[in-house]
């Protein structure tokens, strides 16, 4: 083909998905109807729709168009999409992170990897525009928010950053349709954050609910970065130009700060003339800089409680490891936290009764490992269980859950150059897309170039 006409996929798109991911990936492709089935249903579509005609005599009259008069062809537009979420690498992931946050991750992946056509039309002019959605992912990890807590270990944040990786890779995420990377690969999250900081005003985050909490643990040794890492947060999510961001309430309003922050940067820096013309000398357009996302709140059920209290959330900063459920943990530790796992002295099990709320999570977490059972059929076994009865049901779902995703990941670690390259590609396309909205933002704020 001419050189004009050909295309080169991104280059974080070249690093094919490991021999294990790639067939669980096969496994989830979705089949198409074979041609001659496809050809048949158009045969019979015609043949209904000439039968259903009505006769010439009763049809309203129509004009014919001279070749002149013909429609105009439909203008074609990509609108491009983005979504972004990461996970600390503190600690080990557990059920909780998976449940409320990766496998939702590989949901979203899988059910929007297929753009979506629509027809625009002017109310104006009737002109039709052929929109193209597509949507990009981008899943890192965390790992600059990892250290707001101090001290921290080194040695335990560089291993626990290649797990968590390791971990996205095995849950299935796709490095073909997705990118993967360590948010610290990345200098302009930390440039970004800078400038952001003196644009936001400190009551706004002494008004967060978790630095309370935190700070209200940690005591006077609280560092800055526990105060200032909702920024860090909203410069994460500003960067990529992230219109939704799947969060559960407990990061509701941190994503309100991210929309604050970008609202009141757009504002101070990205209107009037000198704003237009800095833009026109940079080679920009002159648009607002930064994009307000949408949250897009965690599916019902998959926010996972601690197994010693469960109006508590699981959760890694958690001092007993019997409170969670880690992904890692060998089978035989598992059985053995949810045979000793809080409960109450009621009868039976059932859901939805405020009063038990340790019920209510074990119910949660074994609808959230039984993906193609329904609530009702759930709900009609364990009726007339007892704990004794339901603990082992319980722990088998979540054995027969988690084993195939730590095989996986077994598989992923033993590979250290597979994992090595997903991350330095997916560094590389998330630089790509960073680098356009930090150059956008110093151009608005008055920087000089870089040369």
């Amino acid at each position: 083909a001419p050189p004009h006409h050909r295309t080169t996929a991104p280059p974080h798109r070249h690093l094919l998905p490991h021999p294990a991911l790639l067939r669980t990936a096969m496994e989830r492709r979705p089949r198409r109807p074979p041609l001659a089935a496809t050809l048949l249903s158009t045969a019979m579509f015609l043949r209904c729709a000439t039968a259903f005609r009505p006769p010439a005599a009763a049809r309203a009259p129509t004009r014919l168009r001279a070749s002149s008069e013909a429609a105009a062809p439909v203008a074609r537009r990509t609108l491009t999409r983005r979504i972004l979420s990461g996970v600390q690498p503190t600690g080990s992931i557990h059920l909780g992170n998976y449940l409320g946050a990766i496998k939702q991750w590989v949901d979203l992946q899988d059910s929007l990897s297929v753009p979506l056509v629509r027809t625009e039309v002017n109310e104006k002019t009737g002109a039709a525009t052929e929109v193209t959605e597509v949507t990009e992912n981008f899943y890192c990890v965390v790992d600059l928010h990892a250290i707001t807590a101090q001290p921290h270990d080194p040695s335990a944040l560089l291993e626990s950053t290649r797990a968590s990786a390791a971990l996205y890779l095995a849950a299935g995420i796709d490095p073909g349709r997705s990118t993967v990377f360590v948010q610290s690969h990345v200098p302009a999250h930390s440039e970004l954050a800078w400038l952001l900081n003196c644009v936001t005003p400190m009551n706004w985050l002494e008004r967060m609910i978790q630095y309370k909490e935190k700070s209200a643990k940690q005591g006077d040794g609280v560092g800055v970065g526990l105060f200032d890492y909702p920024v860090l947060m909203a410069a994460d999510i500003l960067l990529y130009g992230a219109d939704r961001v799947p969060v559960g309430e407990d990061q509701r309003q941190h994503l309100e700060l991210t929309r604050d922050i970008a609202r009141r940067f757009n504002d101070q820096y990205c209107k009037g003339n000198p704003y237009k013309k800095r833009c026109k000398a940079a080679g920009l357009p002159s648009r607002p800089v930064l994009t307000e996302p949408e949250a897009m709140i965690v599916k019902e059920g998959a926010r996972v409680m601690s197994l010693t209290d469960g109006n508590a959330k699981m959760s890694k900063s958690d001092p007993s490891d019997a409170s969670r459920l880690n992904i890692l943990d060998p089978p035989d530790l598992l059985r053995k936290k949810i045979g000793r796992c809080k409960t109450d002295s009621m009868a039976g099990i059932a859901w939805d009764d405020p009063a038990r709320p340790e019920a209510v999570n074990l119910l949660n977490i074994y609808a959230a490992v039984q993906p193609d059972r329904s609530r009702e059929s759930i709900a009609d076994e364990v009726r007339d269980l007892n704990w004794g009865a339901f603990k082992p049901l319980l722990a088998d779902a979540v054995v027969a859950h988690l084993e195939p995703l730590q095989q996986r990941y077994r598989e992923v670690r033993e590979d250290p150059t597979y994992l090595d390259g997903v991350l330095a590609e997916g560094a590389s396309a998330a630089e790509e897309v960073a680098g356009k909205t930090l150059h956008a933002a110093r151009t608005a704020m008055g920087f000089a170039p870089r040369t």
